[in-house]
């Protein structure tokens, strides 16, 4: 980095260091790809999984593109185009505090004791902030957004100032908010209040989600006109509204939603100095409280004696602890908690649910057995001293799995029986909760091979960050790829329901219950044995991918 700065004297005649935005650029492109190249060198299974995430974003952006030119010429386009890049916006400016990141050169507190002033570093950052597949994938639904509404010469030439506006605002959001919100999340309590950050986000995703529902019972996309006329005014939407306006001869309008973009980009870069102007010339006060604070010990003397004993007992309280005390890992289990309950419940209450939503609560509460390994951090070295044989690696891997059981299965049956009763719904409850248990078995199979087959890392240096740089596409594919095999283990238990179901066998229902309940636990048990001589035989390799971080 000290090719990128130059040495003044200020007027007091004290050295400063400045370092000029066309000097930075480069070297934080070229920072970014390097990360970048050396986290997919690791191995060729990261590398794999960060290429097929890529192809799969890829085709998704190619997908939107097509569909918004499809869009062209229709009467609802721009009502359609203007709300989804406001909530693009809105996933900009939260998702990177809460969801995977592999962005090293975006963290402002490592960049804290090099000599670089906020301004020219703003520059640099927001630059290698376009270098990725997010920016990629905005780019391509801005550029088929300005498609579907460019109509006429003059709505082109707004479109090529609109579609760079409303990225640049996308990303300048992104950061602005992560630098501002650095200094809570990293300090003790401050990552606590995270996790009721993290809360708001994953429930109001669900009124989106419920908000879709009820825009298809409202008879299409005629409904939208009334929130679109008000988003069309907020940036980065009032970028590609311009567009629509400038179509429409309102070219008035359209620069006035321009002006308005381009004021909220200049608004997000001089907040975002701001903020790495305190970050790298303020103490951290927060932390220091945080550290001061006496710690209590004998708290959970009561659980302890409740577990079993031996090393069962002692892994189960140490996976029991992360849950309470790491603040990432309470974040995860608070929005998995909550979001398993809105759904199933929130359906039934509109009246279009079925008790078998219910099941979205053990999907939620299964991903936690994902990544054991990696919340455990460099840590894990220790517990790695302990693992020498397949029995070790089993019975490790068991107590972590009963730890989540602990919480996983009583709210599986509370969430159940709760949408039952919503429902009325008493018949089919056997039936459902045998499947919910046994999806529950199943997730946790498939996780403990996915924990000894694609462990990645948790940062802990970054509040904003899960997931270490280069692994962002193996953390992906662990997860859906363990999600679909955990359907694929549960299908002849829903087979066997549906048959039942379509035969009347009425008096057989019941059945399902302890059936899923056996079926659950004999395919837990059998993914523990699959995944712990996988476990001890690539402990080398798991322990260098939880410590990256």
């Amino acid at each position: 980095m000290t090719t990128a700065t130059t040495s003044t004297t200020s007027a007091a005649g004290a050295p400063t260091a400045t370092g000029s935005a066309g000097s930075l650029t480069p070297v934080f492109v070229r920072l970014k790809l390097t990360l970048l190249a050396n986290g997919l060198r690791q191995s060729s299974g990261r590398t794999a999984a960060f290429v097929t995430s890529a192809v799969l974003a890829l085709l998704l952006a190619a997908g939107q593109l097509v569909g918004f030119v499809l869009l062209r010429g229709t009467e609802h386009a721009a009502p359609l185009v203007v709300l989804l890049t406001g909530v693009l916006a809105l996933g900009w400016a939260f998702m990177p505090l809460f969801f995977p990141s592999g962005d090293e050169t975006l963290d402002p507190t490592r960049l804290v004791m090099l000599p670089l002033r906020p301004g020219p570093l703003v520059s640099a950052l927001l630059v290698a902030s376009l270098v990725g597949l997010g920016p990629l994938f905005t780019l391509c639904l801005a550029v088929g957004g300005a498609l579907a509404l460019a109509h006429g010469a003059a709505a082109v030439l707004v479109a090529v100032v609109a579609v760079p506006l409303a990225l640049l605002v996308c990303v300048a959001l992104a950061r602005a908010v992560a630098a501002a919100n650095i200094r809570l999340l990293t300090s003790r309590k401050g990552r606590d209040l995270a996790v009721l950050s993290g809360l708001v986000i994953a429930v109001g995703i669900q009124f989106v989600n419920f908000g879709v529902q009820r825009l298809g019972q409202a008879g299409g996309l005629s409904a939208l006109e009334p929130a679109a006329s008000v988003v069309r005014w907020i940036p980065p939407a009032s970028a590609i509204g311009a567009v629509d306006s400038a179509s429409t001869g309102s070219y008035g309008a359209a620069v006035v939603q321009l002006a308005l973009s381009a004021a909220a980009l200049a608004g997000l870069l001089y907040a975002w100095q701001r903020s790495l102007t305190r970050l790298m010339t303020a103490p951290d006060g927060s932390t220091l409280a945080a550290a001061s604070e006496p710690t209590r010990r004998g708290t959970s003397t009561g659980l302890h004696r409740l577990l079993p004993g031996g090393r069962t007992g002692t892994v189960m309280q140490r996976s029991l602890r992360y849950v309470w005390r790491d603040p990432k890992t309470k974040t995860a289990w608070v929005t998995a908690l909550v979001i398993g309950l809105i759904v199933p419940l929130f359906n039934a209450l509109q009246g279009s649910g079925s008790i078998y939503f219910a099941c979205f609560a053990s999907g939620m509460l299964g991903i936690q057995m994902y990544n054991q390994f990696g919340q455990d951090t460099s840590a894990f070295w220790m517990v790695a001293q302990t693992i020498a044989t397949p029995r070790d690696a089993y019975l490790e891997l068991r107590a972590r799995a009963l730890a989540l059981l602990l919480i996983t299965l009583p709210y599986t049956v509370l969430v159940t029986v709760a949408t039952a009763a919503v429902l009325g719904d008493w018949r089919a409850l056997p039936e459902a909760l045998g499947i919910a248990v046994g999806l529950l078995g199943a997730m946790l199979a498939t996780g403990a091979v996915a924990s000894a087959r694609f462990p990645y890392s948790i940062p802990q240096d970054s509040a904003y960050k899960n997931v270490a740089p280069g692994q962002g596409g193996l953390a992906w594919i662990s997860i859906f790829g363990g999600m679909i095999a955990s359907a694929l283990l549960c299908a002849p238990l829903i087979a066997l329901t549906i048959w039942l179901n379509a035969t009347n066998s009425e008096s057989a229902l019941w059945s399902l219950l302890p059936l899923g309940v056996l079926y659950g636990g004999a395919v837990a048990w059998g993914g523990l044995r699959v995944a712990a001589p996988q476990t001890s035989a690539r402990l080398p390799e798991i322990l260098t991918a939880v410590s990256k971080g």
